[in-house]
């Protein structure tokens, strides 16, 4: 029933930054951990990052470093700051609760490549 909508992606050279965003339909979105997934041609969909009710963060190991998951309640928003780009993180990148819900929203494409 909850209902996200992925913005921000694009082409980017190796070593380039993009910044993601996920808006939720949700106006209880504040209490739930939220998370974002990606999706690389022809490989399972994995999990990329987390954020809690109370901020803390955890990240896939090859990310760390790189990546910053954030959060905005007052705009029921969720946030991937991507710098660093390598190409093998280009993929379709979503954003759902942590827990999942089955509504995942058409993603949005990250490439990055020379």
């Amino acid at each position: 029933q909850v209902q996200f909508v992925e913005s921000g992606g694009g082409w980017v050279e190796p070593g380039g930054s993009l910044r993601l965003s996920c808006a939720a339909s949700t106006d209880i979105f504040r209490i739930y951990t939220m998370a974002w997934y990606r999706q690389a041609p022809e490989k399972q969909r994995e999990f990329v990052a987390r954020i809690g009710t109370d901020y803390g963060t955890y990240y896939l190991e090859s990310v760390k470093g790189r990546f910053a998951i954030s959060r905005d309640n007052t705009k029921n928003t969720l946030y991937l700051q991507m710098n660093s780009l390598k190409p093998e993180d280009t993929a379709v990148y979503y954003c759902n609760t942590y827990l999942g819900t089955d509504s995942w929203g058409q993603g949005t494409q990250v490439t990055v490549s020379s």
